[in-house]
């Protein structure tokens, strides 16, 4: 973990504040895998009893659960109500959860909305097609951007520097079609700039394919559209169709919010 003192804005943060989020953070990305506090000692770099601390009153305020045994230690619900607060207050969801539903009934396909965070892709909102149900929700995941059509077409969108301060040294693998190497992750993006939208197939779920194109929503974030659908029904016809498709919704959703902004403005 960095140093507490070395912090960009020049004031130092506070240490306790800055241990209680990296706990918070390690546990929303084991999602539903406990975790020890020996494992998070080790995460953190941090003494047993400063961690222990931070646990009891997280867990006190709701923020962190814990097996009766008081062994390991998961997400709790507070971090669930804080999320939903998210949801609610962004204007753009307001805007694009009725156009994922016209995309999804035009395209008979799911259709996901996500942000860039850092070198992920937040799932902020999903229409789940008749049949094409998933078993886990979507909304709140977190996954690598370069895994994900929604995160490729946001990355495809940055200038160069801003692409090199979103993505990691090290580009993980979730399937074996996973892109990794900083090299082909690049070729990809300039080939989604040219072509206008992302492709993705398997590079994190085996047997799903995403097409994807990038939402210009303002500085708030770098926002996607994605629709996704089984591999083997994605042929170069049915991709271009899903492709004009999604810049229909992508363009309607950006006039929108920009006519709201300016009558708030």
């Amino acid at each position: 973990m960095a140093d507490p003192a070395d912090h960009p804005s020049g004031v130092r943060e506070v240490k306790s504040a800055a241990r209680t989020i990296d706990i918070l953070e390690v546990l929303a990305a084991r999602g539903n895998a406990p975790v020890t506090i020996r494992e998070l000692c080790s995460v953190l770099d941090a003494p047993r009893s400063s961690v222990y601390a931070l646990l009891r009153t997280l867990i006190d305020s709701g923020w962190v659960r814990t097996d009766p045994s008081r062994t390991t230690y998961s997400i709790g619900i507070r971090a669930l109500l804080a999320g939903t607060t998210y949801l609610d207050a962004d204007p753009l969801l307001k805007v694009i959860r009725p156009q994922l539903g016209l995309l999804g009934k035009k395209v008979g396909c799911t259709v996901n909305f996500g942000r860039l965070d850092g070198g992920h892709i937040v799932y902020l909102a999903t229409w789940e097609a008749p049949g094409q149900e998933r078993t886990a929700a979507r909304v709140g995941r977190r996954l690598p951007a370069h895994a994900t059509g929604l995160g490729q077409a946001a990355l495809a969108s940055l200038d160069p520097a801003a692409l090199r301060s979103q993505l990691p040294a090290e580009l993980i693998s979730l399937t074996g079609k996973t892109i990794t190497s900083q090299a082909a992750l690049a070729r990809e993006l300039a080939t989604v700039r040219r072509r206008g939208y992302a492709v993705e197939r398997e590079q994190n779920t085996a047997g799903i394919a995403c097409v994807a194109v990038a939402v210009d929503c303002g500085p708030d974030g770098v926002d996607a559209l994605s629709v996704s659908l089984p591999l083997s029904k994605l042929r170069s016809a049915r991709e271009r169709d899903i492709a004009a498709a999604l810049r229909e919704t992508a363009a309607v959703t950006e006039e929108t919010v920009g006519g709201l902004a300016g009558l708030l403005g």
